[in-house]
This record gives structure tokens, sequence and C-alpha cells, in this order.
């Protein structure tokens, strides 16, 4: 059964459901949409990537909602929150975060979702300090964080690429709760 976390004016941030797989699969191994990340995914490493995220639903009761558009249903990608732990001076911490189909960029939906998310956080008491963080390349993401009012705290190396890694070097932002 679905459950409808949140919705907005023009969105429905829900619960995954079986048929979003094969969609969120061709969003993954899309090289445009996975340009500033290490590699497109296979159909199983998006998988267990969905499996992961309703695992952490299941352990927190947040994560990264599947979003549609209310109007036609269309599954879009998604918006909501992370658990991260790697090695880093602000970890572990809450991450808000988005993956949205190319055909649907440029329409604002990353961020009414996200500032909505945002507002909820703060409703739920999910933590005091939500970050985001991207590889410097990914201008767009940057964007959209500066959009729904995230402050730029520095850069700081991931420690999940490769030394020299074209990827490595991230910008992290952040928004008090």
């Amino acid at each position: 059964m679905d459950t409808t976390y949140i919705e907005t004016e023009r969105l429905i941030l829900r619960s995954w459901r079986m048929t979003d797989r094969d969609v969120f699969a061709e969003l993954n191994s899309n090289d445009n949409v996975m340009r500033y990340f290490p590699a497109p995914l296979s159909v199983e490493e998006s998988n267990g990537f969905v499996d992961r995220i309703n695992s952490e639903f299941e352990e927190t009761g947040f994560g990264l909602y599947a979003v549609e558009i209310k109007e036609t249903g269309e599954f879009i990608g998604y918006v909501g929150f992370h658990r991260f732990t790697f090695n880093a001076p602000f970890s572990p911490g809450w991450e808000i975060g988005w993956r949205i189909s190319d055909k649907f960029w440029n329409k604002g939906y990353a961020t009414e979702a996200a500032m909505t998310c945002i507002e909820y956080a703060r409703e739920k008491k999910i933590c005091n300090k939500l970050y985001s963080f991207t590889a410097v390349p990914n201008i767009p993401s940057e964007k959209v964080m500066k959009r729904i009012g995230m402050t730029f705290e520095g850069l700081f190396m991931h420690p999940a690429l490769a030394d020299g890694h074209w990827l490595k070097e991230h910008k992290l932002y952040y928004i008090d709760l």
C-alpha cells in the first residue's frame, strides 16, 4: 500500500512501488542524468539502491521519496533524505538530495520538492541540520541548493572516490532546521 509522505502543488512524494523500478533503472542508466556520478548504474545496481532506500525508510521512517507528477501520475525520480556515515568531519548526518529524470529538468520540480522536504524535516524534527553535497562540476545541483536556502560551508574530498578522480572534490552546503 502506498504511503504519501508529502504533497506539493504539483508533486506527490510517496513510498516506492515495484513499478518504479524499471523507470528508475532507465533514469540511472542515462548518461546525462548520471554525468556527475562515477558511472551509470546497471539494472541490478539500481534495484539494489531502491532496496537500500526502502531499508532506510524501515529503519528511520525517512528517506528518498519516490516523486510523481500529480497531474499525470508519472514517476520522475526521487527527492528526500539520506543518512550518511562516510568518513568526513561533518559525518554522520542527514543529507537532502534529488535525482530527477532529464525529461523533467528545468521545471522547478527538484526545488519545489526539496523546499517542501525541508519544511517536513523541521516539522518531524528529523535533525538540527541538513546537508547537501555534490561534485564541484555539478552546477545544476548546486543551483538547487542555493534556491532552497542552503549555505555554502566549504569543499571536501569525497572518501568514496579515488584520489585524482575528476569528481572527488565536493561542495558542501547546509541548512539549519
